[in-house]
């Protein structure tokens, strides 16, 4: 009888990456080349944690499943979860909430991709002794998860530790001295 490998689950608040890179990267609507990479996020998930990971991509449907999109997720590997639900409601935050939830009843680890707050209250309920990483743009990263960190919770850089971009982006953020490369502004 052959035990299952243990599995890293990871979670995409597509709204909250798409609104970070428009509105507070790019200031304007990314365009298909700027968007992240998301097989390259699968892939460092496996690589980062030396198991298997199954990649769940929540997004607001609408009513309106946005076909071509999600066949691409499918065609990655992804678990695309098309959600609606009453004018105003965060369907994707509470679908998530919900995920993070089941979560602790499972032996699996966990990569939430976002930089929400609206998840801290979850994620440090997965604080038991499993992984659990966030990834995101650390800039942009709400501040409540850093005491999060200091009970384990790893924190990745979507473009700077993933490397799901095709180009640099054009974030401003600290740079440590032995990372600094003046070839970069001139």
């Amino acid at each position: 009888m052959s035990e299952e490998p243990r599995t890293t689950y990871v979670l995409i608040d597509g709204e909250n990456i798409d609104a970070t890179l428009g509105g507070s990267i790019l200031g304007r609507r990314p365009r298909s080349e700027e968007r992240p990479r998301w097989e390259r996020l699968l892939q460092f998930a496996q690589d980062r944690w030396a198991q298997p990971a199954t990649g769940l991509f929540f997004l607001a449907a609408n009513n309106e499943l946005p076909m071509p999109f999600v066949q691409a997720l499918l065609a990655i590997g992804y678990r695309p979860i098309p959600l609606s639900g009453a004018a105003g409601e965060k369907v994707v935050d509470i679908a998530i909430q919900r995920t993070l939830a089941e979560l602790r009843r499972r032996d699996a680890d966990v990569m939430l991709v976002s930089n929400d707050g609206d998840f801290v209250d979850q994620v440090g309920d997965l604080l038991d002794g499993r992984r659990v990483g966030l990834v995101g743009f650390v800039e942009f990263r709400n501040s409540a998860f850093a005491q999060l960190a200091e009970r384990g919770l790893a924190t990745f850089d979507l473009e700077y530790d993933v490397l799901a971009f095709n180009e640099r982006l054009p974030r401003v953020r600290i740079i440590p001295i032995d990372d600094f490369d003046p070839a970069q502004f001139l």
